[in-house]
Parts: C-alpha cells; structure tokens; sequence
C-alpha cells in the first residue's frame, strides 16, 4: 500500500484498513506457523503497511 493511497482515506477508512490489515498479520502467522505460508515476506510487508496506516491516523488524530 503506497502512501498516496493513505492520504486520500478518510479516518474511518483508515481505521476499518487497518482492523483488516490486522486481521490478515494475524492470518498470515497462523499460516506461518502450520508451515502453509507461500511468500513469508508478506507479513513485514504487512506490518510495514500497519505501521504506515497508523502513522496517519495519529497524524490526523492530532489535527
């Protein structure tokens, strides 16, 4: 997920992404974990995203 796609969210949209960006990190180690992951360098690409979603939301929080 780029930035330019974040900024343009609003702040519900940025909070229903990033409860399905959790869900998907949460779905991703279980996978991981029962050894049926196909691509492991999806979850820090996930977490990234979740990191940058965040950033947004406090960002937008503290206007």
């Amino acid at each position: 997920m780029k930035t330019s796609e974040i900024k343009e969210m609003t702040l519900v949209e940025m909070q229903n992404k990033l409860a399905d960006l959790r869900e998907e990190l949460f779905n991703l180690r279980f996978q991981h974990t029962v050894n049926q992951l196909d691509n492991p360098m999806r979850i820090k690409a996930v977490k990234k995203d979740i990191a940058r979603v965040m950033t947004f939301i406090r960002q937008r929080e503290s206007e």
